[in-house]
């Protein structure tokens, strides 16, 4: 025992002699991490297991000091150092060993410590190419048919995935196969609300089969009001407006200016850009828009100031041409004219000019052409238009078409159906201008709706079909001529004798003088607003024509106006999208 103990002693001094500071141990490790990171000196000898580069430094304890327990942080269990608390004698054991002493070698799991530290850049571009490799192993097509089938909200989110899917989603192929999909859902597009008295340029995005809204961005808007919009496949046209001189974004028309701008918005891509400018600056323009052919005819009209009056007219579903046979061979020559696309055969070469569109773009597959007609409004003075004119979505140009007569009355309201753009007046008068011939039809039906001339009537075309909306008083108690309330109804023009038939009755009360009604494919979609008891309140209502009953039912319940300003129910608009 004596022997034993005195041998320790003298181990002790001489490891004591032997003792590095740490600041020695940590240069040393330094440079033993470069030469492993340089790949110098990194093979071990399986003999004993014994690295033969690994420092022969002594700790107290069991254990390096410098080192610690590398293999743990490693993943491996197996390397976890013994503690020296369990052991009687503080005895001093060489770090590099026999293989009983269970101990990580300095070097080893220091090399493999830093070499991950310094490499973990290199190990994320491997991961970030292992992982762009599973995307290419997906073809694109297949990846498309994915994409092309999301609802509008998961793909905008989508295209914030990569580059890749953000270009894919936005080529003209991928928007023709959502067009001609069956995944497209309605959409309605609130645009001018007014906030604070600032006109605020933001649009607001109804999903109707999720009835979930979404708020729009739209600073080009800003500071505009009293516009029109139309939709058109995939896009808005915005046209014209005003904008306060003054006050820069409140709706004040004690200075404005009138704007003849025209705007195009695409929900899709989230995009805008610039149409060619109308020829006359307009506020709240009665807008037609319809899809043409390719060789579509262009006319532009000179007529006369003092030509007041329809060169042609409907009464009771009979063309008065057909009483005068001169009159009816002026007609034959006028469709032979057009027939032979040439006006050698017009009376009068001097009244129309016809414009040949040619260009490349139409002959192209897929592509299609469309009009957009822009009647009445009020001028730069605030006086009422009855000037017109047509927009070539081929030429990007705007074209004068023939005036509507003084006695008309002021345009109240128009739409397209079948190929001609109905508009009706405040005097009740219905005229319907002929797209592709390029002239002016005046139509007497049987009897026009009764209504409140407060309230002026809507049209809309739904399904091949004119529809009216118009307020009339309702009779009640089977009193004849006692006013109890009034009542919102639908009526429908029948095309080949002219006459209107009531088809269905608004739920709502009509609160709002200035409602708006926009149709798409087999449904009519209205909405109101107006402020009571201090608060702006909105109602959108829906009515499926194809339905026999054609009853209207409310599609949204969150209301979206309540921070609107009430000067929002005068400035507002509506368009409609499948999207």
């Amino acid at each position: 025992m004596f022997s034993e103990s005195v041998s320790e002693e003298a181990l002790r001094q001489d490891f004591e002699t032997l003792t590095v500071s740490k600041r020695l141990v940590r240069s040393v490790s330094q440079k033993l991490r470069k030469k492993n990171h340089r790949g110098e000196g990194g093979e071990e000898d399986k003999v004993r297991g014994v690295s033969l580069k690994c420092l022969t430094l002594y700790g107290r304890g069991g254990g390096c000091k410098v080192g610690a327990d590398t293999g743990e942080e490693l993943g491996d269990p197996s390397y976890r150092r013994r503690s020296s608390a369990s052991e009687e004698g503080k005895v001093y054991k060489s770090i590099c060993g026999i293989e009983d002493n269970n101990f990580d070698c300095f070097s080893y799991g220091v090399r493999e410590k830093f070499w991950k530290k310094n490499n973990r850049k290199d190990l994320d571009l491997e991961e970030s190419v292992r992982n762009s490799r599973m995307h290419i192993f997906l073809p694109d097509d297949i990846l498309e048919m994915c994409l092309v089938r999301l609802p509008l909200t998961s793909l905008m989110n989508a295209r914030l995935v990569c580059k890749k899917w953000r270009q894919l989603t936005t080529t003209p192929r991928f928007l023709q196969m959502r067009r001609e999909g069956s995944c497209q859902k309605p959409w309605l597009f609130l645009f001018g609300a007014v906030k604070d008295g600032y006109c605020s340029g933001e649009i607001h995005a109804l999903d109707v089969s999720q009835d979930q809204w979404h708020r729009i961005s739209a600073d080009i808007l800003r500071g505009r009001f009293m516009f029109s919009v139309a939709s058109m496949q995939d896009d808005i046209y915005i046209v014209g407006g005003c904008s306060s001189l003054t006050n820069f974004g409140r709706v004040d028309r004690s200075s404005f200016k009138t704007h003849k701008g025209v705007l195009v918005f695409s929900p899709l891509t989230k995009s805008w850009r610039k149409a060619s400018s109308m020829k006359f600056a307009r506020s709240m323009p009665i807008l037609g828009i319809s899809e043409v052919c390719s060789d579509f005819l262009v006319i532009q009209s000179h007529q006369n100031r003092h030509d007041r009056q329809f060169p042609r007219s409907r009464v009771g579903g009979v063309s008065d041409v057909y009483e005068d046979p001169h009159r009816l061979s002026l007609r034959r020559q006028y469709r032979n004219a057009f027939d032979e696309n040439g006006p050698s055969l017009l009376p009068n070469r001097r009244s129309y000019k016809f414009i040949r569109q040619r260009s490349e773009q139409a002959n192209m597959k897929g592509c299609k052409r469309f009009v957009l007609i822009a009647v009445g409004g009020l001028g730069s003075w605030d006086e009422p238009l009855n000037s017109g004119e047509i927009y070539d979505s081929l030429s990007n140009k705007w074209t004068e078409i023939q005036k509507l007569p003084i006695d008309f009355g002021v345009v109240c309201a128009g739409v397209v159906c079948n190929g001609m753009f109905y508009v009706c007046s405040e005097n009740d008068k219905l005229a319907g201008y002929d797209i592709e011939r390029g002239f002016w039809i005046g139509i007497q039906t049987s009897a026009f709706p009764p209504h409140v001339h407060e309230y002026y009537p809507k049209l809309v075309s739904c399904n091949g079909s004119l529809f009216l909306l118009s307020v009339s008083w309702c009779e009640g108690d089977g009193q004849i001529g006692q006013r109890n309330k009034a009542v919102r109804k639908l009526w429908e023009l029948d095309l080949m004798y002219l006459t209107w038939t009531e088809v269905s009755v608004h739920p709502d009360a009509p609160m709002d003088w200035n409602p708006v009604f926009v149709a798409d494919r087999n449904l009519i979609f209205g909405v109101e607003m107006f402020k009571i008891f201090g608060q702006v309140l909105d109602f959108f209502t829906v009515c499926d024509v194809s339905d026999v009953e054609m009853n209207w039912s409310h599609i949204s319940r969150n209301h979206m106006a309540h921070e609107l300003d009430a000067s929002s129910c005068m400035t507002k608009t509506m368009a409609v999208l499948h999207l």
